[in-house]
């Protein structure tokens, strides 16, 4: 009966009204740090675009509007939620509320609260932004996976308190779900495809291009890597290169990439032909999955060997030897995530205004 009492009082105190604050500067940000990534390991949606490192450098980087970060606070001072948004500025003629990283280079994002906490920080939340609803005209959360809590919580919450909530089907991102060998994976594949695997890199091992293939290691010069990488990314496709000619979006790589190095989060990985980079990869190893977030690839006299197809494989041989249980390419409905094995995992925005009574 006393287990049964405690746990009831847990339960009521977590549905109580959590303090919120809005923090407005990178100064205010950094003093959390600590907690926001201790309060993000909690969440039920951990990935690596919501960490500190990463939310600090795109808004350094991008600063497209003003920051209304809102944190919440329990009777204790214990931060037990967060909410990484800003106004959206660059309409003059609209204030829209987004989260930060929204939407290009960022694939995942979400509030951050444990389970606990969940109901009494959306509810805080609804309640601070019905408070304040004349700061912006609409919220737009976009890039919020499908097996997040959040696409039931916050609708919720905000319904109550007078805005009209819309979920909108976003993108998706093809995930696989590892399995314990490299052969259970090859045989998962349908039998061309399962061909195909096995044809090339059995193609690349006899090549007399001498081909190999590594991940930068923290011993190599990152620097230089990231050049590398950078290069073969802009000559992949004209729009990876237009893409790269926008200062913000090569400021954005400079910044982000070392601080993932740093923290052990980076895979840079590059196939190399007779000692030439043909092909590169930059992913995330973050939470026991790994991330593709984007490639590189060398377009001219390289084709035959399939190299990013190639150092793909490896890559996913590589994840399962270490035994992570997700290889996520991320946003993006591009038909080699499919041959590879890729399962859709949906990606909704949160469209929501407050409709006056």
């Amino acid at each position: 009966m006393d287990r049964i009492n405690a746990e009831q009082s847990r339960l009521e105190k977590s549905a109580l009204p959590l303090i919120v604050e809005r923090l407005t500067t990178l100064e205010q940000l950094a003093a959390i740090r600590t907690e926001w990534n201790a309060l993000l390991a909690r969440n039920a949606v951990n990935e690596v675009f919501l960490t500190w490192e990463w939310q600090d450098a795109w808004w350094r980087a991008y600063q497209p509007g003003e920051l209304y970060v809102l944190i919440g606070r329990d009777a204790h001072g214990a931060l037990q939620g967060i909410a990484p948004w800003f106004i959206d500025t660059s309409n003059p003629e609209e204030r829209v509320l987004r989260p930060i990283g929204c939407v290009d280079v960022t694939d995942y994002l979400d509030i951050i609260a444990p389970h606990a906490a969940r109901e009494a920080f959306c509810s805080s939340l609804a309640a601070y932004l019905q408070a304040h609803r004349d700061a912006f005209a609409r919220i737009n959360l976009c890039n919020v996976q499908g097996r997040s809590p959040t696409l039931v919580d916050l609708p919720a919450a905000l319904e109550k308190v007078g805005f009209h909530v819309a979920l909108r089907p976003q993108e998706v991102c093809p995930v696989i779900q590892l399995p314990a060998t490299f052969e259970q994976y090859l045989e998962s594949l349908d039998r061309k495809q399962r061909h195909e695997a096995r044809r090339k890199l059995r193609r690349a091992e006899s090549s007399q291009e001498r081909i190999a293939w590594h991940i930068v290691s923290p011993e190599d010069d990152l620097e230089r890597a990231l050049e590398t990488f950078l290069s073969l990314m802009s000559a992949s496709h004209p729009s990876k290169a237009e893409f790269l000619r926008d200062a913000r979006n090569r400021a954005f790589f400079k910044l982000v990439m070392p601080r993932m190095a740093a923290c052990g989060w980076l895979q840079l990985a590059f196939l190399t032909a007779g000692g030439t980079p043909i092909a590169s990869y930059l992913n995330f190893d973050y939470d026991n999955r790994i991330l593709v977030y984007n490639s590189g690839l060398q377009p001219e006299g390289y084709a035959y060997l399939s190299g990013g197809i190639v150092l793909l494989l490896h890559l996913i041989r590589h994840a399962i030897e270490r035994g992570r249980r997700e290889f996520d390419f991320l946003r993006g409905n591009e038909v080699y995530k499919y041959r590879l094995g890729g399962q859709d995992r949906p990606v909704l925005e949160i469209q929501a205004r407050f409709i006056a009574a």
